[in-house]
């Protein structure tokens, strides 16, 4: 399986070529680098100052070579959805395209020193998550599995970077007994 990863706006390309080492890592997949996604003014709400990341899921969908199984994109955008103040990720449960965004998993944002090794780990857990979403995966009620709902920067913080026991024989039948570790 390959997975293509897509920087939107304006990132490093550190957290693209992180992303690709956490897809590898845990998933054992491969990876290709999309063109990036510049332009993203037609996902701005100017009203909350804030991108759609449902708007951002939908033009993610046409890049994907026939090449790709899956397209996640990385951006440094605060992306919501209507109905939330914000999303740390977004994915179409069972689908194939998932969002992930740097914004709110900064120490920065909330007045506090830079910890590019939490962040690092707080980007990780988000990815899971939302990859774990595109394979079907619901929100789990094992409060360290990475699959459990999180709202806020503790409660993403208190769980593991990796699949429960459940989770992980979901994901292990959905590919076909894949090693995950």
């Amino acid at each position: 399986m390959k997975v293509g990863v897509v920087a939107i706006g304006s990132i490093e390309q550190r957290w693209s070529d992180a992303v690709e080492r956490h897809i590898r890592a845990v998933f054992g997949f491969s990876t290709e680098r999309l063109p990036p996604l510049d332009r993203v003014e037609f996902a701005l709400d100017e009203r909350r100052a804030q991108y759609s990341s449902s708007l951002i899921l939908r033009e993610l969908a046409t890049l994907g070579p026939p090449a790709v199984s899956r397209v996640v994109g990385i951006t440094e955008c605060d992306i919501f959805i209507p109905m939330l103040k914000f999303v740390f990720g977004q994915a179409q449960l069972g689908g194939q395209i998932a969002v992930i965004s740097l914004a709110r998993l900064r120490q920065e944002f909330y007045g506090l020193p830079s910890d590019a090794e939490l962040l690092d780990l707080r980007m990780k857990k988000v990815l899971v998550h939302e990859l774990g979403h595109t394979f079907g995966l619901t929100h789990c009620t094992d409060r360290t599995c990475v699959m459990v709902l999180s709202t806020n920067l503790d409660q993403l913080d208190a769980k593991l970077d990796a699949f429960c026991g459940s989770c992980l024989g979901l994901i292990r039948e959905h590919l076909g007994n894949v090693d995950h570790e």
